[in-house]
């Protein structure tokens, strides 16, 4: 039967596919060159840790009737406090019992979102914004206004600033300390939490470390529970992200009302699968982070090199200083769906930009992903796209997506 033969609710009618899911099914072919998930190199995955890890944790039936059991709905409490000392190296002094585990901090997001939106509430976000955020944020029927534009300041007051402040998904934009700073400032005088979503902050390639948001909102307000950041991270750009394991850290008020949000959702981020992330941070997360930040700076550096030997004019491109992705602004004339089908037709692949603006521009936008291609794919697949892109140029009666 239909979907529409049945009484959905409201909610999940108004759902929709992710664009760059259903285009990861599209490119799973071989001679596909593949810039659009931003999805980690599984030749850089632990899997030396993980081994251990599962040898250790079934080296007595204690340790692995414990795994397999039940746990908490705050998380595995070596864990959490592992990450409360990985905050503390970050400038934000919290306790484990400012840390809720969560599968993955897309589950954070959407927890956040049901603390904190009824319907027709407004989120502040950067335009353009990370999709899972729009889509979870927007299941709890938020609307979306652009931080730092003179609407977004109207009434009524927006419930969530939401920031990627380091390397951002999809454009790699970096915030200054001064504009985090200024962001912090902002959502005090609107009476606003700040979602800080920290997915890409470990994947630095130049320049030096800025603090969290969450670290300047307690240096000026003295104590972790007088902040309003929640601030979200993961292992899933590190470790694993099939393990689905990340965390939300803020005050006790707010961590603990999300724990009974999460008890309704699934009980507990699996034990297993904590412990197995716990026993690898120990043994190794330092060394998975350096060879991760070496083998993606290097392909960074091979994109941004080829987009400069081949790039027709009119092509303009960030910058990042870190993370898994490179934004391009095409020619007015193209646009970026049409596109997309005669790339595909060459077997390359990117995620076009529309997907990433609430309010439907970016048309002309594309997401270029470097962390699954090697150098000579890069070479190749730039090659192949800004040729695409010229001809489309000079054609626009061609550019209809």
């Amino acid at each position: 039967m239909p979907a529409n033969s049945f009484r959905l609710s409201t909610q999940a009618q108004a759902a929709k596919a992710s664009e760059i899911r259903e285009l990861l099914k599209l490119v799973a072919r071989p001679s596909m060159i593949s810039f659009a998930g931003g999805i980690p190199d599984p030749t850089l995955l632990s899997v030396d840790l993980f081994h251990e890890a599962w040898r250790e944790i079934f080296s007595g039936p204690s340790s692995a009737r414990e795994a397999l059991q039940y746990s908490t709905t705050e998380g595995y409490g070596p864990l959490r406090q592992w990450i409360a000392d990985y905050m503390a190296n970050k400038g934000v002094r919290l306790s484990a019992d400012h840390v809720l585990i969560t599968a993955g901090s897309q589950q954070a997001l959407d927890l956040i979102g049901r603390l904190m939106l009824d319907r027709g509430d407004r989120v502040l976000t950067a335009r353009p914004s990370y999709l899972g955020a729009l889509q979870s944020f927007g299941a709890h029927g938020a609307r979306f206004a652009t931080h730092g534009a003179p609407h977004a300041v109207a009434e009524p007051a927006p419930k969530l600033l939401y920031l990627i402040p380091d390397f951002a998904n999809p454009d790699g934009r970096t915030m200054s300390r001064a504009e985090r700073v200024a962001a912090l400032d902002r959502a005090r005088a609107l009476d606003t939490i700040i979602v800080e979503d920290a997915a890409y902050t470990e994947l630095r390639y130049d320049g030096e470390s800025l603090p969290p948001i969450a670290a300047l909102d307690q240096e000026a307000s003295g104590d972790i529970e007088n902040t309003r950041t929640l601030y979200c991270g993961t292992f899933s750009k590190t470790l694993s992200p099939g393990l689905r394991v990340g965390w939300v850290c803020g005050p006790t008020a707010l961590v603990r009302k999300l724990a009974l949000l999460k008890q309704g959702t699934d009980l507990h981020t699996a034990t297993f699968n904590q412990r197995a992330i716990h026993h690898a941070a120990l043994a190794g997360f330092d060394v998975a982070v350096e060879r991760a930040r070496a083998t993606y700076r290097t392909r960074r550096d091979a994109m941004l090199a080829a987009l400069a030997r081949y790039a027709p004019p009119g092509l303009d491109w960030s910058r990042p200083q870190g993370g898994m992705f490179i934004w391009l602004t095409l020619p007015v004339e193209v646009d970026a769906n049409a596109l997309l089908e005669r790339a595909i037709g060459q077997d390359i692949a990117f995620v076009p930009g529309g997907a990433f603006f609430a309010d439907g521009g970016g048309r002309n936008t594309i997401r270029l992903s470097f962390s699954q291609s090697d150098e000579a794919q890069i070479e190749v697949g730039i090659y192949k796209l800004c040729a695409l892109i010229a001809n489309a140029a000079a054609s626009p009666s061609r550019n209809v997506g």
